[in-house]
């Protein structure tokens, strides 16, 4: 079982959002084109309450992009981003979403944040994913999205630990910053996790 894991193509991710990912609609055609050649397909999304304890906006005296340390882990103070029910929160227009057999929402807990489509960053939840995975057959992982150094990074390492072979689509995808990608994709390949292109698949 070959399945696609799309991860966040969501409005506030894309050029003009809270949290804008640097060329991040250049992926929903790609994302499209490629749909069909999944035995199944499904997406995560970013689903936050609006006093979500990663915005800035709900510490007083701090910036985004500040870091503070949460449950003893640091903790990026982000824009207020894909707030439960708002324009931002929904997929990009143009994505194709005919084909998803399902949806799996994270961030949905104000108190931590969830950068992985598998658990919340402390590891105490999970979003049921490994569970319907293991349950539809899927061995093979393929994940894309947004953005591929936050969450598309941390799902496909969690789903690496989870036993399933994982290959992140690289032009399917794209970093937030890309300088630092460059690193996680060395640790990546480390790992044995293969990247490749959609026309590898």
């Amino acid at each position: 079982m070959k399945t696609l894991l799309i991860i966040d193509v969501q409005n506030d991710f894309m050029p003009g959002g809270s949290l804008a990912v640097p060329e991040g609609d250049k992926i929903v055609p790609i994302i499209n084109k490629m749909q069909h050649k999944f035995d199944l397909v499904i997406a995560s999304q970013d689903w936050h309450p609006k006093d979500h304890i990663s915005f800035a906006s709900n510490h007083q005296g701090k910036s985004t992009f500040d870091e503070i340390e949460l449950h003893g882990k640091p903790q990026t103070l982000w824009p207020d981003h894909c707030v439960q029910g708002t324009e931002g929160a929904k997929f990009h227009p143009n994505l194709d979403t005919k084909k998803w057999e399902a949806i799996f929402r994270k961030g949905t807990d104000k108190e931590i944040d969830s950068y992985s489509a598998f658990y919340d960053n402390g590891h105490l939840k999970s979003t049921g994913l490994i569970g319907y995975l293991k349950e539809k057959g899927t061995t093979q992982l393929f994940l894309c999205g947004l953005a591929a150094d936050i969450c598309v990074y941390f799902s496909t390492y969690d789903a690496f630990k989870e036993g399933f072979a994982c290959f992140f689509i690289e032009d399917a995808s794209q970093p937030l910053n890309s300088e630092g990608f460059i690193e996680l994709k060395k640790k990546m390949t480390y790992l044995g996790i293969q990247v490749i292109t959609s026309d590898e698949i």
